[in-house]
């Protein structure tokens, strides 16, 4: 009596699990979900920010005398100047979500990259950075609104999983 013996075919670890249509759907919806909970978290940040920026003009140059003097304050003096970058990134979370086109995990990963690498912290540098710094040593409101943001980029490497 030969026996045969009978080979099993080794498994490949290196082969990716089949994928099928749903995950890549499925993907871009949690993609847009996580893009506007951090369009939502940045707006509460940037509200943070103009109100700490606010009282600190205010204690330091005087009151302001309206609304329409603040709004002009915002879009046009220096000293509130540092605040446009967080306010552009705000306007490209809304024209990404906003799109005809439709969004992909990649462009929701370069704007979370692009909130990472803005919302980096020096106490000794200049710009964004350094006002940053300040107002969140200053103000405890920027500190959680802060802390509410940070979870959500900080989440990125689950959405690289789901990449196209």
């Amino acid at each position: 009596m030969n026996a045969r013996k009978i080979k099993e075919p080794a498994s490949d670890l290196s082969k990716k699990p089949r994928r099928s249509p749903h995950d890549k759907v499925d993907g871009i919806v949690i993609a847009a979900r996580s893009l506007e909970a951090l369009r939502i978290a940045l707006l509460n940040l940037h509200k943070a920010l103009v109100d700490s920026e606010r009282a600190n003009y205010e204690k330091t140059v005087g009151a302001i005398q309206s609304p329409n003097h603040f709004l002009q304050l915002l879009i046009r003096d220096p000293w509130f100047a540092w605040l446009h970058p967080l306010s552009q990134l705000i306007v490209a979370m809304d024209e990404t979500l906003d799109e005809k086109e439709p969004l992909t995990i990649a462009g929701v990963n370069n704007l979370m990259n692009q909130t990472r690498l803005l919302l980096i912290v020096s106490e000794s540098g200049e710009g964004f950075a350094k006002h940053y710094f300040d107002a969140l040593q200053r103000d405890p409101d920027v500190v959680l609104a802060h802390a509410t943001a940070a979870k959500l980029f900080g989440s990125r490497k689950s959405m690289q999983n789901n990449r196209e």
